[in-house]
């Protein structure tokens, strides 16, 4: 009783987002959280995005300017964000999750090809760390995510951080501000300090955990897949087959003009079907003769995106 643990700092840096969470949902059932949560990525994403710049160049320009670390993975790798949404997952839901459970994509596999795309959907790329209540089953991971433009978390640029909470109450709620960096950082650390220093007491530190709830891998979203390929001949065909066997329905295909053999890719988007179909899908597709490489696939944040 006699300690007071406070740590503001661990997600998102400046922006208030623990207090919150332990503070502002005791009366209220958060159903979901949506965040851009790692301020390296985002502004990578960013230059690919405005500025035409490949993963590579946009990564140096990171460690220029001091975003990204000597060796990046933490931040590439999503890592980093999946440490900060298990943090959130166990406030917001009550429940304790090995991170290792977590599915979690980084960035590293996304291309001009991919931003191309979106423009064409009508919207962008980010990388976002996601969790759902559905009953008393919880879902997250951290994936590079579709966002459509009318989307609140699409015009997030830059090294900022931004964290949309959806629950009963409150609606859609979103938390934005700067996540990173030594003044920000050290805002959110004195802050602490002097809430301690004035006697205040917040709630449970990590606040009461739910017996009843239960962290499953399985989600489900719209999702988005692109496919390198040698041209051949049954290749929609092949697609559809593979995707209805699986219980897929798919959406769209999308092609923009082919400028080089060598970099020639095509887009599926499904409708709303569960992650360890499109595995499943993914899978099998990347077995074929006509396929170039992996496929990259990805959710789409909202299944109202159009």
């Amino acid at each position: 009783d006699a300690v007071q643990f406070n740590y503001e700092a661990a997600v998102c840096g400046g922006i208030p987002i623990i207090r919150s969470l332990q503070d502002d949902y005791p009366g209220d059932s958060v159903s979901m959280i949506a965040g851009i949560i790692n301020g390296c990525t985002n502004f990578m994403l960013t230059s690919m995005d405005r500025d035409g710049l490949s993963y590579d160049e946009s990564l140096e320009k990171a460690s220029e300017l001091g975003y990204a670390e000597a060796d990046p993975t933490l931040d590439v790798g999503g890592f980093d964000a999946r440490s900060k949404l298990k943090i959130m997952m166990r406030l917001a839901y009550g429940i304790d999750v090995d991170e290792d459970n977590i599915p979690c994509r980084g960035i590293q596999e996304l291309t001009s090809v991919d931003y191309d795309y979106a423009k064409k959907l009508g919207g962008t790329i980010k990388l976002l760390g996601v969790a759902e209540r559905v009953g008393d089953k919880v879902s997250g991971f951290v994936s590079p995510c579709y966002v459509s433009s009318n989307d609140s978390l699409s015009n997030v640029n830059d090294a900022t951080n931004a964290v949309e909470i959806s629950s009963g109450n409150l609606q859609r709620t979103t938390y934005i501000g700067q996540g990173a960096g030594r003044f920000p950082t050290a805002n959110s650390c004195v802050n602490d300090i002097v809430s301690i220093v004035k006697g205040n007491r917040s709630t449970e530190p990590f606040n009461p955990p739910s017996p009843s709830s239960k962290f499953v891998q399985k989600y489900d979203s719209v999702f988005y897949l692109r496919l390198k390929y040698e041209d051949a001949l049954g290749i929609t065909r092949q697609c559809g087959e593979i995707c209805e066997k699986h219980g897929v329905s798919i959406h769209s295909i999308l092609q923009n003009p082919v400028t080089s053999k060598s970099n020639a890719a095509f887009v599926i988007v499904t409708e709303k079907v569960s992650n360890t179909a499109m595995k499943q899908v993914v899978a099998e597709l990347e077995d074929l003769e006509w396929v170039q490489g992996p496929a990259f696939w990805m959710p789409v944040l909202r299944p109202d995106w159009m």
